[in-house]
């Protein structure tokens, strides 16, 4: 009896789970014994609005889908969202500077501006330059990591989850129970940080406090050599200091959150031997960042709706006075950026194999700065999407059609970017059963032109095309559990063409650049994940692994010397294998990353950035030394073997580093 209580507990913590993540109802459901009959009368009376959603997605998605969630996220070797999203197939990130520098995420070669980030279904906005810093955001709250190629393909979707050739989402984790947890870390390079989670579950209400506040110098070694130089360094004017606070509510299907993010943090630069001969920058960069967001999400029979609304403000000033230069101008610049946004969508299933949906977003950003010639500049983004979902038997077709209308305005003296007003459209396809997935889609989307392309003092260009991106993707997937044994396998074939790329080139001198559409290009790749499990008793072992070929070139003019060659940044091969081997409370991962050479430049043939492989492990014990009390005691090195590696040229990348850190739970 004491062991059907504890199995009931375990499969509704992950019932939560399942709902969230879209993962495979049937797989889980398979390690419940079917002589429970207790179980399936306790399901009975979930709610129904909640059980609508488990139906929906407790098949296999029919999207180009990978995950990390659970115990596998929990162990792989991540501080930040970034840490963990590259261990997916297709992804690049771009790390400018280590410790304190911006982080990004390019999808398949399509540019940061085309990934969609997403918290709890909600998307990050930034109107002012397009990207999202995921530096900025904890794992510490978060249940899973979902990367969609595609559409995510659910109910109720919004017309921004339509908007973006990839999109990524992070879910945050429901409390299960009231707890309480501190966390105390230091690592190498004078680094030092501290958790605080609070967590209540009561009455069907869930709510959470997670706060973070870290500290470091960011002085690592490096080696730079090239064919002209050869030099050993420390890394200076690296350090950053953050504070971060988020909570959140859920009650059913309405959640809340609320995030805060202040970081002030050097820019290091490139290593580029200035006047005084040493390795500096002096420029310094301050982040103010909150948001506030609520959704609702309800079922009624065949009716589905949901409900978004957000306000988020942003603050940035960046400073930068080299006194040993006097050729370089002083720059102390402030931005400001206010955001609101608000969703309504619904859904009607008129008959158990038809789901026919529509949603309207409207999104007002403000952006102002107290540069030059540049006042304030206000966005007006509306979109708006009908989407057609039919399932019959083993069969699934979804087809949508996008409208977006964009308008700005301005109070300077010039005028506003003309209106952009489009339609694109995206189809998919599938089959899929118990074990097999089989799915093709077609998406064509673009991305209009950030505040930035278009006013910055410096380089804006008001005349910029929007940049279009149209996809093919032919993939499949196989999965099966037995006994102990858990398998699955999933690889696609893609095609990406991207037109009126913009760019930022020098084309009134080295020393003022300019906004312009530029180029065709064409990117051809196959992505694969293949994960294996086993856990028999006490143990437990996972081997996920990702790998990526794809071939990036620029196919705009035929007579160019660049015609043919490959996207500067864009690896032929990259792949990532992670082992996890868990044995009651000790857990052990070891984590290799391996990404292949990269052009960084067209001016010379042989401006390549090395392939390196980084190698990471992480140990972490569990013990209870009193009933209420959990102490995790978890130890990691990053990149085990010490290699030195850039993700940008002349931006060097921490070395071989260690961190110690405990964990206590009440």
């Amino acid at each position: 009896m004491a062991k059907r209580l504890e199995l009931k507990k375990l499969f509704y913590r992950s019932l939560s789970c399942i709902v969230i993540s879209g993962t495979n109802l049937l797989a889980s459901a398979s390690a419940v014994s079917a002589s429970d009959s207790s179980l399936v009368e306790d399901l009975k009376r979930v709610e129904s609005d909640t059980l609508q959603e488990l139906i929906v997605n407790g098949r296999q998605p029919l999207a180009t889908t990978q995950t990390l969630s659970g115990r596998d996220l929990k162990s792989l070797s991540t501080s930040s969202v970034a840490d963990a999203l590259k261990y997916f197939a297709g992804v690049q990130i771009k790390d400018f500077g280590g410790l304190g520098g911006m982080k990004t995420v390019n999808v398949r070669s399509m540019g940061a501006q085309h990934v969609g980030v997403f918290i709890d279904g909600v998307k990050i906005n930034n109107a002012q330059n397009g990207t999202v810093d995921l530096g900025k955001f904890s794992l510490s709250s978060m249940e899973s990591v979902n990367l969609y190629n595609g559409n995510k393909l659910s109910r109720c979707q919004s017309p921004s989850e339509y908007a973006s050739g990839a999109a990524v989402y992070f879910t945050t984790r429901r409390p299960v129970k009231d707890s309480v947890s501190v966390q105390f870390k230091g690592s190498s390079f004078t680094t030092s940080s501290g958790k605080i989670n609070l967590q209540t579950s009561r009455k069907g209400w869930q709510a959470f406090i997670d706060a973070e506040a870290l500290y470091t110098k960011g002085d690592y070694p490096f080696r730079y050599k090239s064919e002209f130089e050869d030099t050993v360094g420390r890394r200076s004017n690296n350090d950053i200091r953050y504070y971060r606070a988020e909570g959140a509510v859920f009650h059913r299907g309405f959640s809340s959150h609320v995030y805060y993010y202040y970081s002030s943090r050097g820019c290091p630069g490139g290593i580029i031997r200035r006047v005084s001969d040493k390795y500096t920058n002096v420029a310094h960069e301050w982040d103010s960042d909150f948001f506030i967001q609520s959704a609702y999400r309800k079922s009624y029979g065949q009716h589905s709706v949901a409900f978004i609304l957000k306000y988020s403000n942003e603050y940035l000033r960046y400073n930068t006075d080299y006194p040993q230069n006097q050729n370089t101008p002083r720059v102390d610049n402030h931005y400001h950026q206010n955001d609101l946004y608000g969703s309504a969508s619904y859904t009607y299933s008129p008959l158990n194999w038809l789901d026919v949906s529509a949603g309207y977003d409207y999104r007002c950003s403000w952006l102002a700065a107290d540069l030059k010639y540049f006042n304030t500049v206000r966005r007006q983004d509306q979109k708006a999407v009908i989407a057609v979902n039919l399932s019959w038997r083993n069969f699934r077709l979804s087809s949508s059609l996008l409208y977006q209308d964009l308008h700005d305005f301005t109070s300077m003296s010039t005028p506003a970017a003309d209106p952009l007003r489009r339609l694109t459209p995206a189809v998919t396809f599938g089959f899929d059963n118990q074990h097999f997935i089989f799915h093709a889609w077609y998406k064509r989307i673009f991305r209009a032109p950030t505040l930035n392309d278009l006013y910055y003092t410096q380089s804006g260009n008001r005349n910029l095309k929007p940049e279009y991106t149209t996809q093919y993707d032919l993939g499949g997937g196989y999965n099966i559990a037995v006994n102990n044994w858990d398998f699955s396998v999933q690889a696609d074939m893609y095609l990406n063409k991207v037109e009126n790329r913009i760019v930022c080139l020098p084309m009134k001198g080295s020393y003022t650049w300019s906004m312009m559409n530029y180029g065709y290009t064409l990117c051809r790749g196959l992505n694969s994940n293949v994960n294996v499990r086993y856990h028999p008793g006490d143990w437990s072992f996972s081997l996920l692994s990702s790998f990526t070929l794809q071939h990036d070139v620029d196919r705009t003019d035929k007579e160019s010397d660049m015609y043919n060659k490959p996207i500067c940044y864009s690896p032929t091969f990259s792949c990532g294998i992670s082992a996890i081997a868990m044995w009651k409370r000790l857990s052990l991962t070891v984590s290799d990353m391996y990404v292949g050479s990269r052009m960084f430049a067209y001016a010379d043939p042989n401006d390549i950035l090395k392939p390196y492989n980084n190698v990471d492990l992480k140990m972490s014990y569990t013990v209870w030394p009193f009933k209420t009390i959990e102490t995790v005691l978890t130890f990691e090195v990053n990149d085990l073997f010490d290699v030195q590696y850039e993700l940008i040229p002349r931006y060097p990348m921490p070395g071989r580093s260690f961190s110690l850190a405990l964990t206590v739970g009440f």
